[in-house]
């Protein structure tokens, strides 16, 4: 599936082995090692870097996963029943050590290269939108201390499944279920302005501002408590992508680098239950 993906020089040496640079890839991603210490028999680690940074830069894990999101879909396969939140991972020494001065250096950079303080230090920050089987639909990053409510408008908008025929990439899910983090008013405008049905549960201090302002204050938002059950989908997702240690952990200076390991491990996600269903 990654094959067709890989870009290819025209002129030069001949390359190295594709399929042994990307197993390189995964296992530094699986166990969070330094490049340096790539075994091996997965070639020069100064090649498996190379080529994992220039597959970075040009998006190679990104269209992958769109691609196998695609096959998924034209099988049937997915489940539009959408979940969304985010999850904290703590940053190591060598990603806090990147310059956090002048200008972005790739297409998902920032200038803070989604590093921030947050209370457990240096941190970024995973938004995820996944499927009702646990598979990641679109992701993002931010710095640490970025609040979920704020991001989760653009999140929904990365949401982009080609179709295998014509028509317009599907980015509308059927139904979006969140935590009360995601409780905001103009959160739930923009899901009923696109016509997305939206199992958010109300805060407290909201409901009290309903009630004090009386017939004013509109009706409660729908709640189905069974749906919600089904929310746990998205924690076992970051549960599977934190297996990866180099995920659970981020060790890449720019956001670039740690967009490209979170998207390749996602891929992997999709090909692995593709093994195990269609």
């Amino acid at each position: 599936m990654l094959a067709p993906l890989i870009p290819r020089a025209v002129r030069g040496r001949p390359r190295a082995e594709d399929r042994r640079i990307i197993n390189g890839m995964v296992y530094k991603i699986r166990t969070g090692i330094s490049w340096r210490d790539l075994p091996e028999r997965y070639g020069s680690w100064q090649t498996v870097y190379t080529r994992f940074r220039r597959y970075a830069i040009d998006g190679v894990f990104t269209r992958a996963l769109r691609q196998i999101q695609t096959r998924a879909d034209a099988a049937g396969d997915i489940d539009w029943l959408v979940q969304i939140d985010s999850t904290i991972v703590r940053a190591h020494q060598h990603a806090a050590a990147t310059g956090r001065k002048g200008g972005s250096t790739g297409r998902t950079n920032r200038n803070d290269h989604a590093l921030g303080r947050s209370r457990g230090g240096l941190t970024t920050k995973i938004h995820l939108a996944a499927d009702g089987q646990g598979r990641p639909l679109a992701l993002m990053l931010t710095a640490g201390q970025r609040h979920d409510s704020v991001m989760a408008q653009a999140l929904l908008e990365r949401i982009r499944v080609p179709r295998t025929g014509p028509g317009r990439p599907r980015s509308t899910p059927d139904h979006v279920v969140a935590d009360k983090a995601y409780s905001s008013r103009a959160f739930r405008v923009y899901l009923r302005r696109r016509g997305i049905i939206a199992t958010i549960p109300e805060k407290d201090d909201q409901k009290k501002h309903r009630r004090n302002r009386g017939s004013h204050g509109g009706r409660p938002p729908g709640f189905d408590r069974k749906t919600y059950r089904r929310r746990n989908t998205v924690e076992r997702c970051f549960n599977h992508l934190k297996g990866f240690r180099g995920i659970a952990t981020r060790y890449d200076k720019t956001a670039t680098s740690y967009e490209a390991a979170v998207s390749l491990a996602s891929f992997l996600l999709w090909a692995r239950s593709f093994e195990d269903g269609p």
